[in-house]
């Protein structure tokens, strides 16, 4: 049951202007924060299928900034892999509690902030050559599923891109395209599966002026907005809520 009261839109507005900041001009790695703090508020299911319709109308404004921009090979090669990926997250979304999806979108956003301080410690380092194609497709799969299942495709899909010698308008451009595809292809299965209602629809429209926003600054904040200070108060969001995420579908 979705509850459209002052609580739900004074948590739900911000996490989708966070959204469109994020997906329009940082990438799309820290947009699923958005799903994962809906998650602490209404049921698993719910919240991405209130985020889905968003996360579609920001990447259609993030299309016309970064038209052409992106690595076309590299999105090809993610899709390859992705829609077999948003297949798996479907299959397993018609078995799974709720639970199981706090636990799933829970665990992604801790593993997602642990990776990355592992990284930045240097406790673990990645290669520094190019990956090869057949990775792409490998992650692709990776980025399918996650999509799916927590709206969380942005860092499989980084791992790759990132080894791909993009430049970082490059990067921003293949993620836009990448998931303007994805999302479409995942909104059939959503809709099947009943994750979207009458309310959701209301939380949809209250909520798209936050979406079309973010993107806007997003686009402006590309190039303005240090990454480092974005990134390094999204993984304290993520930690957090990852966390309590756990801890309810646990308990």
């Amino acid at each position: 049951m979705l509850t459209l009261d002052l609580f739900f839109f004074l948590i739900a507005g911000p996490a989708v202007l966070f959204a469109g900041i994020s997906k329009a001009g940082f990438g799309s790695g820290a947009a699923f924060a958005s799903a994962t703090v809906l998650a602490l508020v209404v049921e698993p299911g719910l919240a991405l299928g209130v985020m889905l319709p968003l996360l579609m109308l920001i990447d259609a404004g993030s299309l016309r900034p970064y038209w052409r921009k992106w690595s076309t090979r590299d999105v090809a090669l993610l899709v390859l892999g992705g829609l077999p990926g948003v297949l798996i997250g479907a299959l397993l979304y018609r078995v799974a509690s709720p639970d199981l999806f706090r636990l799933l979108i829970g665990g992604v956003a801790v593993g997602f902030v642990l990776w990355q301080l592992t990284l930045k410690s240097g406790l673990l380092t990645l290669a520094r050559g190019r990956m090869p194609d057949w990775a792409g497709v490998v992650l692709g799969t990776v980025v399918g599923f996650t999509t799916f299942v927590s709206h969380a495709g942005g860092p499989p899909a980084a791992v790759f891109l990132l080894s791909r010698g993009l430049t970082k308008t490059q990067f921003q451009a293949t993620t836009v395209l990448l998931f303007w595809t994805l999302n479409i292809v995942k909104f059939f299965p959503y809709a099947a599966l009943g994750m979207f209602t009458s309310q959701t629809l209301i939380a949809n429209l209250v909520l798209a002026p936050f979406a079309l926003l973010g993107t806007w600054i997003g686009v402006k904040a590309h190039r303005l907005v240090s990454e480092r200070l974005f990134f390094g108060l999204t993984y304290v969001l993520l930690l957090v809520t990852g966390c309590k995420l756990i801890w309810d579908g646990l308990t």
